[in-house]
């Protein structure tokens, strides 16, 4: 059972660290888009991307596929300045944005997979129990991505609902602020 809890919270800490903000930013403007009422839609969009990163997770500690971390680096910055220009573009709730979202969120999800691979496949080297350890980081990424994604919508609850802050304003202020943030990380971290 210790090994559950070391990597649960692993994977917590791997969400709602400080220095998680590339991760932090993915869930923030993914969310933006949504209110309470919304809230089980959230909920399949965050468990479609811990479905995606758990894929790559394994397949890199695995060693069935790797990319080079540089260039993982560089990617994740782009899936966020990616869903975030997607966001500004076309910011209204339809049923074909939303299924954009979803495949973003998976698709995006696997790109990040491969951005903690290396690290934890140093860490599982030495454990016997891979399915059970993959598991427990899992488990501990979605807890941390469920509390931010309250609290998210929460603030959006707290803006929109009580403040009356104009939706569309608060989804293209949070887009347009992530975008430049995460343009700026991928510029940063291009592989040179």
């Amino acid at each position: 059972m210790s090994n559950f809890g070391f990597y649960f919270t692993l994977g917590w800490e791997h969400i709602v660290a400080w220095d998680a903000l590339d991760h932090q930013l993915f869930i923030l403007v993914l969310t933006v888009l949504y209110t309470f009422k919304e809230w089980k839609q959230v909920l399949v969009l965050v468990t479609a991307f811990t479905i995606g990163h758990s894929i790559t997770l394994a397949l890199s500690t695995l060693d069935i596929f790797t990319l080079p971390s540089d260039l993982v680096e560089f990617l994740i910055p782009c899936t966020i300045f990616i869903t975030a220009a997607a966001n500004i573009v076309k910011p209204a709730s339809t049923p074909k944005g939303i299924q954009l979202n979803y495949i973003f969120a998976l698709f995006f999800g696997l790109i990040h997979g491969l951005g903690f691979a290396n690290a934890l496949k140093f860490m599982l080297a030495k454990d016997q129990h891979l399915g059970w350890s993959l598991l427990s980081f899992n488990l501990g990424l979605e807890a941390g991505q469920i509390v931010l994604l309250i609290f998210i919508l929460l603030l959006a609850y707290v803006l929109i609902d009580n403040l009356k802050l104009n939706r569309r304003y608060w989804m293209l202020s949070i887009s347009a602020a992530v975008l430049l943030v995460s343009l700026k990380m991928a510029i940063e971290r291009f592989p040179l």
